[in-house]
């Protein structure tokens, strides 16, 4: 139970991690919280409130691999090198995508109830 209990506090860790270093981490989850408060303000419906949380997690989800995609690569190659970029860049381009997801399902949700 112990060495469970300890799996909580090093993935606590991991978002603490994340949050304080990286700035596109920060802005999604300001991002998340404003899109929660109108989600309120506006009376989301059950399958409403469940696309913007599955897009909400989707993008910080991949925002954290990026991260620990990143931190890896910085790990096994320091100096600059064209595939380590490329890692970089695709693994940006996940999140990219997912944002944009997102970005989408917000504006098919929360469109027709601003108008």
């Amino acid at each position: 139970m112990k060495r469970f209990l300890k799996s909580f506090l090093y993935a606590l860790k991991g978002l603490a991690y994340a949050f304080k270093t990286q700035l596109n981490f920060k802005i999604h989850c300001f991002s998340g919280v404003f899109v929660i408060a109108l989600g309120f303000y506006l009376n989301l419906s059950i399958i409403e409130w469940l696309w913007i949380s599955l897009a909400i997690a989707l993008v910080l989800v991949l925002e954290l691999i990026n991260t620990a995609i990143e931190v890896l690569v910085d790990l096994v190659s320091p100096q600059q090198q064209p595939k380590a970029g490329a890692i970089k860049d695709i693994s940006a381009a996940a999140v990219l995508i997912s944002a944009l997801l997102a970005l989408g399902i917000g504006l098919l949700i929360f469109v027709p109830k601003l108008i």
